[in-house]
């Protein structure tokens, strides 16, 4: 990938950070930059330089921030070290910087609150790893965040969710740059999806919040029993207890996600199995499971998926 063509780019990692977080971005552009003989040149970069121990103990060599050197795209990793990175006001400032000068700035997994704590992504779409989506939605109210996505472009902004997710966005980036039929075949030999089917949800079952000994647990199942009903916020503020604008805030709290927006992702899991394992028509399985419409659903799914239910269809009978 030495090619004088070749994109820069630059893979920030930090103490305790995710080795597949940056070890699948590199094969993903290393295969693709071979396929296409010569795509990209890839340089890890750290605050300090050096070995960057991995939070598996295992390192990674790196090179320390040079203020000179200009990167089409920077993507940053993520992992249990992120929290502390993210507060490194050395690490804040290179991205900003580095920022300014790429044509795009990525992250995987939960190297969305480094970018974040850049003041990158207010009043922009953004994901991170379900498992901190509540912790992300608390601390930065002016992110809109997307819970459910594999990944999310906003702009010149990518951001992705947990870990593998990494590969998928680029692959996504690896399309916009050497075209659909070099990412197809970068993703054959990962062995992965090009385009992944499903959102998050598949993997947090609902980001947790469905746990009998979940403070919301309970709600959630009684919901699931009555999706072709109007769930309004009243109804389920009375159904938990609780006035609606109490039951509002701190299911948003808890959760990371509206009450609207968890009733929404109940019927798109239900939607989805029916979609997937049955023939009925999309109308009906919109109307069983509470959509009401088809137009209705489909929004839903490529709100979630990226994708409307006929694409689902297709792939799961393929």
């Amino acid at each position: 990938m030495n090619s004088a063509k070749s994109k820069p780019l630059g893979l920030l990692i930090f103490p305790d950070f995710q080795l597949l977080d940056a070890a699948g971005p590199i094969a993903a552009f290393e295969i693709a930059g071979r396929l296409a003989h010569g795509g990209y040149a890839l340089t890890i970069i750290s605050a300090t330089g050096g070995d960057i121990a991995s939070s598996s103990g295992v390192p990674m060599r790196s090179a320390s921030f040079d203020g000179t050197a200009i990167f089409d795209t920077l993507i940053v990793a993520g992992g249990d070290g992120t929290q502390q990175a993210a507060l490194d006001p050395l690490v804040t400032a290179f991205v900003r910087h580095a920022a300014a000068s790429a044509q795009r700035v990525a992250s995987v997994c939960s190297g969305s609150f480094i970018l974040a704590e850049a003041g990158l992504l207010d009043g922009k779409r953004a994901t991170t790893h379900w498992s901190r989506t509540a912790q992300f939605a608390k601390r930065y109210p002016k992110i809109r965040l997307e819970p459910d996505r594999i990944f999310t472009r906003d702009g010149s902004i990518w951001t992705s969710a947990g870990i593998t997710a990494g590969i998928d966005l680029c692959l996504a980036l690896i399309a916009e740059d050497l075209g659909e039929p070099i990412a197809r075949r970068t993703a054959q030999q990962l062995v992965v999806y090009r385009q992944r089917p499903g959102g998050q949800s598949q993997f947090s079952a609902l980001l947790d919040i469905e746990r009998p000994d979940g403070r919301f647990g309970p709600l959630l199942g009684w919901a699931r029993e009555r999706l072709t009903e109007n769930l309004t916020v009243e109804k389920l503020a009375e159904q938990a207890a609780m006035s609606p604008r109490n039951f509002a805030r701190r299911f948003q709290s808890e959760t990371g996600i509206t009450p609207a927006r968890a009733i929404e992702r109940l019927r798109i899991e239900v939607a989805r199995d029916f979609v997937e394992n049955t023939t009925d028509t999309i109308d009906q399985i919109a109307t069983r499971a509470g959509f009401g419409d088809a137009e209705r659903m489909r929004c839903a799914f490529v709100r979630a998926f990226g994708q409307p239910p006929q694409a689902l269809r297709r792939t799961a009978r393929a």
